[in-house]
């Protein structure tokens, strides 16, 4: 057994890599003349055993009966099986089946659902000869053996009927790989059409396909004309464009199906083989202008099957053309028509016919057919097995009619295994699940009288679930239009981009497209929510791709940067060239009437408030960010502190009016003190700020969209405000003493200009919050560097530039006549 299933699985995987390159085609003529379509009669098998080889023309009575082609169809594959199989001397030795074969007419009624009209069939027993038989095979339809499968049991005769198991799974995975969504399912209202929906709906589910619309057809004639209107209105209102069929196609489905054509209703159908057939109209049972998806047990062609029927009716059968009306004839199709032809529908007739004519082989078997035949040898190797174990029981009996226990070898029957002379393993367990195997066909009109049904991909259940369906786009391509056809489904769908937003009340199918929220994106069709970017990266406009991110820091490569990095060292070379001037002229009234000291303080201190300004410029670090905020904290304390001190130095020289009075102050150099004490204070607010919470680098991944910004932490904000506001009040307490000053004399005094220098001061940096806040990235920091900047420009020029014009282009001004004038007031000064 091992070796067969080891054998079984080698072919089935060749198959696999190989049915490409030989796929498989159909033609059939519609014959309309007998009226007949593929109308069937519903047969009994009857099979029973006999001593000796049985020649063919004992079964040939039964041919002669009146039954309709397709059902002669049926008799052949049977009396082939029983050739082959009486004359294989390694299948049952010197003992031939025979059978019994009995068609009846089946009527639906209201009540029973199933009639027999034969008044003399009993279908347990042979009357001619008062002998049981061994098993009773019953075709086409299951409604034959589920209706009598009881009076089968009462007589003790087992009878066969197969299923399908895999069916529901392999339609599912056709309606996916097509996109299709919202579907239409139509059924026969029997156990086989219930187990099927419950297992198709268990399968939709997984697969998130929603069905539109569920018709179920009565098996009955009166229920199901009596529902016609309201089945009519529900396929009308439904939006689904595909429907699949399956149940018993000779109960009033059928005419249900014939009625809507009539009517214009017409969908993509997926049905089964069952439905493969041609009404006596001569059209397809399932007509549709977009073609009908079959779905057909895979099988291997019988070589022997035409020569076999042209053996046994070589008059009715003698021609491609006479197999073409009875059944699908077969061809190869590996080479489609010449590449002029693109599209199947816009061949030329000649071209396709000379394409169908190019190597016939044959008539094909139809699935019913072929189950009869594998079900005609599951019981020759169960009887076979059976006569194994019990030699000496049927030996005794030569030459007598046989008999045998039929429930014994039921028992072995149900448990066969065997490969049939095709090739494929026949497993005849039908409490394991069977993972069949299924062909699938694409069925269209050729003109008006011909069909053609091409196979476009097949389904193996065996394999991986993304391996199972295959698809061949090339004959899709060719042979359908359903690249042009829209999409079954309920709502169209979401773009990468948007995600989908179920609509309260309505199936998960249908649902409407919604934006992805900021920095999230869906980069496929459908997608139920959108995935959000990683930290350093960015949602595209489209929120279809998450695009990296751009670092970003005031870099001195920028124009912005080189321009502020100018602009610091321009005006430190400035500061450096004023404190030169002092230093040369320090013998001079207007260096010596404003305490030259103060002044050699102020533009130290300017120069290091121009040169912190360069540490805001480039790539961070930890050192960086702690010398930023220290020494611009120290300088500028340092600046308005001396600036402070140099106001009240001018405030006590004019206001001491008795001499002696304050004198001490002045002698002493107070106002010197005020730096210091201004700047210790400073010192222990910046020493508590980097001992508690220093600052440190930081990425800003949110502030500016799509960039990093590198910039440097504050750390504790609350130790920054407490700094900036401390250096706020002696920049105020500066200005305000200045401004009261302002009236004083002013040969050698600077209050005015001490206090013009406060407000440019005050200005800039109460100007600096509202603007530093209400921008984002670098441009923070350029806003910060260029307050710096100016306010540093600001005090440097409104103090100094009066002073360095006078020294330089009016040293009149700059004279000892001048100095003695005004010797009283500024001799304290000095």
């Amino acid at each position: 057994m091992f070796s067969l299933i080891f054998i079984f699985w080698f072919l089935k995987i060749s198959y696999i890599f190989c049915h490409l390159s030989n796929p498989r085609c159909f033609w059939r003529i519609k014959d309309t003349k007998d009226k007949l379509g593929d109308k069937e009669t519903y047969c009994f098998f009857s099979i029973s055993a006999k001593h000796g080889y049985i020649r063919n023309d004992y079964f040939s009575w039964n041919l002669d009966k009146h039954v309709t082609p397709k059902t002669n169809h049926l008799i052949f594959s049977v009396y082939l099986a029983l050739e082959e199989i009486n004359k294989n001397s390694h299948i049952l030795p010197n003992i031939s089946l025979v059978v019994n074969i009995e068609c009846v007419l089946l009527k639906y009624g209201e009540k029973t659902g199933l009639g027999l009209k034969h008044e003399e069939f009993i279908p347990n027993y042979y009357c001619a000869n008062e002998r049981r038989y061994l098993i009773v095979l019953t075709a086409p339809i299951w409604a034959v053996s589920t209706k009598l499968g009881p009076f089968l049991f009462m007589s003790r005769i087992p009878e066969i009927s197969p299923k399908d198991t895999s069916l529901p799974l392999a339609m599912v995975s056709l309606v996916v790989h097509f996109r299709w969504n919202w579907i239409g399912v139509i059924i026969t209202n029997d156990n086989h059409g219930i187990q099927f929906l419950s297992e198709l709906r268990g399968e939709t589910q997984k697969q998130i396909v929603c069905l539109s619309v569920v018709i179920i057809i009565q098996t009955d004639d009166i229920t199901a004309y009596k529902e016609y209107h309201m089945n009519y209105n529900k396929i009308v209102m439904s939006s689904a464009k595909v429907v699949i069929v399956y149940g018993d196609h000779n109960s009033p489905i059928k005419f249900v199906l014939f009625l809507w054509k009539s009517q214009g209703i017409f969908r993509i159908w997926v049905s089964v083989s069952q439905f493969d057939m041609i009404t006596p109209l001569g059209d397809f049972m399932l007509y549709s202008a977009s073609g009908t998806l079959i779905f057909s047990h895979q099988q291997s062609e019988l070589s022997g099957f035409e020569k076999f029927i042209k053996t046994v009716k070589p008059s009715n059968y003698s021609s491609e053309f006479s197999f073409a009306k009875l059944w699908w004839t077969y061809f190869r199709c590996s080479s489609l028509p010449p590449s002029n032809c693109k599209k199947l529908k816009n061949c030329p007739t000649k071209t396709v016919f000379r394409w169908l004519f190019m190597t016939p082989l044959g008539m094909a078997m139809s699935d019913t057919c072929y189950n009869l035949y594998n079900a005609i040898y599951a019981v020759a190797h169960s009887l076979h097995e059976m006569l194994l174990q019990q030699v000496d029981t049927w030996s005794e009996n030569a030459g007598k009619e046989l008999e045998f226990d039929s429930w014994k070898m039921f028992s072995i029957l149900k448990t066969m295994q065997f490969v049939n002379p095709a090739g494929d393993l026949v497993n005849m367990n039908q409490n394991l699940k069977q993972e069949r195997e299924y062909d699938i066909f694409y069925i269209m009109d050729f003109q008006k009288d011909y069909g053609l049904k091409m196979k476009i991909g097949k389904f193996s259940g065996h394999l991986p679930s993304h391996q199972q369906l295959y698809m061949s786009k090339e004959m899709i391509e060719w042979a359908t239009d359903m690249d042009q056809i829209l999409p079954s489904i309920c709502s169209m769908p979401c773009r990468p981009g948007l995600r989908k937003s179920p609509q309260e009340g309505k199936d998960i199918c249908c649902f409407v497209c919604n934006p992805c929220p900021e920095n999230e994106i869906s980069n496929m069709t459908n997608m139920d929510q959108c995935v959000k970017c990683p930290e350093d990266q960015y949602a595209n406009e489209d929120h279809t791709l998450c695009l990296q991110k751009i670092v970003a820091i005031l870099d001195y490569r920028d124009p912005l940067g080189k321009a502020l990095a100018g602009f610091a060292l321009c005006f430190c070379v400035i500061t450096s060239g004023v404190l030169c001037i002092f230093l040369k002229h320090r013998e001079t009234p207007i260096v010596k009437a404003n305490n030259q000291t103060l002044s050699y303080v102020l533009l130290i201190s300017l120069i290091f408030c121009f040169i912190c300004s360069l540490l805001y410029i480039g790539h961070p670090t930890i050192v960086i960010c702690v010398l930023q905020q220290s020494t611009f904290a120290i300088s500028f304390t340092v600046a308005a502190s001396t600036i402070l001190a140099k106001t009240i130095t001018v405030v006590l020289a004019f206001k001491v009016t008795v001499p002696g009075r304050m004198r001490w102050l002045l002698v002493a150099g107070a106002p010197k003190y005020i730096i210091l004490i201004c700047t210790m204070i400073q010192l222990i607010l910046c020493g508590v700020w980097l001992g508690t919470s220093p600052p440190f680098v930081d990425a800003d991944l949110h502030m500016v969209h799509g960039h990093i910004i590198i910039v440097c932490n504050k750390g504790s904000v609350i130790a920054f405000y407490f700094v900036l506001g401390y250096m706020g009040s002696i920049a105020l307490a500066s200005f305000t003493v200045a401004f009261l000053a302002r009236n004083l004399p002013d040969t050698f005094n600077e209050a005015k200009l001490l206090t013009f220098s406060m407000l440019v001061f005050c200005s800039v940096w109460v100007t600096f919050i509202p603007v530093y806040y209400s921008t984002k990235g670098k441009t923070m920091v350029a806003v910060e560097v260029f307050c710096i900047l100016a306010s540093s420009a600001g005090l440097l020029l409104c103090i100094f530039a009066p002073k360095c014009y006078n020294i330089l282009l009016r040293p009149g001004k700059n004279s000892s006549h001048m100095f003695k004038k005004l010797h009283a007031k500024t001799e304290n000064i000095i």
